[in-house]
């Protein structure tokens, strides 16, 4: 006799099940290890996720998702390594990046950068405010805001996830290129070695105050061995304006103005924890429009040239008889 096939309600309480199991682990790695900023560990943590999801599915169907991350998981390996290597040991610009800051908003700063401005208002040394809490979270969410969509979209929808994966890449290229021909060093590092008021790299900091002290273990790690001068662009805020402008022409406008405050969420983050230059952000944004220009050429182009292969193989099938 056949099996009967698995209810909606048995298939819907497995996924309650795999999904809880699966939160109880990720917390529990990340209190032990930390939050997951390496993009493999990410990719296993994405994985056991959609499986967990899709608990109900035979493994043949959890190996497409093998199958089509791997690759990208490679090339974000290829680019972490060079990003790495960008600097190549030059002198990095700074000067050029505290005047723009000083000079476009000096006006409102007292003619300080508004890292250091920040900085001299908000931060305190030996308290951690609720500000910095969410500063902490906003920067970590960099990490995994735009695979968590990417990988929404390769659940939901197929085209999707492959569009977003273009741009992001696009995207990735363009900063990776930047690195190496302008090499830029961010506020801390400027802070560091005298060039303006020193700044201190707080971009962890907030985890502590709620408790979780080997949180951010993976991501300050992380930031000691990266290459300290790829400041320009900030690929943090290009990548949150990235997961907002994709969904632009799919939502209801109203909903804009709420979804940018997470990119402008990014900025004040970086700026203030001493991250980036607020002429990096500028730049990170405009590399998105760059992106999605690009991305949206070769689409149409593409699509002109599948239409112009279609009408003879159209017309040749039409004289077969």
């Amino acid at each position: 006799m056949a099996a009967q096939p698995e209810t909606a309600v048995s298939s819907s309480r497995r996924r309650v099940v795999a999904m809880t199991a699966w939160t109880a682990a990720f917390v529990a790695c990340w209190l032990l290890i930390g939050l997951p900023t390496d993009p493999v560990y990410a990719f296993a943590w994405l994985w056991a996720a959609t499986v967990a999801w899709n608990s109900d599915r035979p493994w043949r169907s959890h190996l497409g998702f093998a199958r089509d991350w791997l690759p990208i998981v490679l090339l974000l390996v290829l680019y972490n390594l060079s990003r790495g290597f960008a600097d190549n040991g030059a002198v990095p610009h700074v000067a050029e990046l505290v005047q723009f800051d000083a000079w476009a908003f000096g006006w409102a700063t007292g003619g300080e950068t508004p890292t250091v401005w920040l900085q001299q208002k908000l931060y305190d040394p030996d308290v951690i405010h609720w500000w910095d809490v969410l500063a902490s979270w906003v920067y970590f969410s960099h990490f995994v805001a735009a695979l968590a969509v990417a990988v929404v979209l390769w659940l939901r929808a197929r085209p999707l996830w492959a569009a977003f994966m273009r741009r992001w890449f696009t995207l990735s290229f363009l900063g990776l290129i930047t690195y190496f021909l302008y090499p830029a060093a961010p506020p801390w590092w400027a802070g560091k070695y005298g060039i303006v008021e020193e700044v201190a790299r707080i971009s962890t900091r907030g985890w502590k105050a709620v408790g979780l002290h080997g949180a951010g273990n993976l991501l300050n790690t992380g930031q000691v061995a990266s290459n300290p001068v790829a400041a320009m662009p900030s690929l943090h805020t290009a990548f949150a304006l990235l997961v907002i402008a994709f969904f632009f022409t799919r939502i209801r406008k109203r909903w804009i103005p709420l979804l940018l405050l997470y990119p402008l969420a990014m900025t004040f983050t970086l700026v203030y924890c001493g991250e980036h230059w607020v002429i990096d952000v500028l730049v990170g944004w405009v590399y998105v429009g760059a992106a999605f220009l690009i991305c949206n050429l070769g689409e149409k182009w593409w699509a002109r040239r599948k239409a112009a292969r279609a009408v003879p193989e159209e017309r040749e099938a039409a004289l077969v008889p």
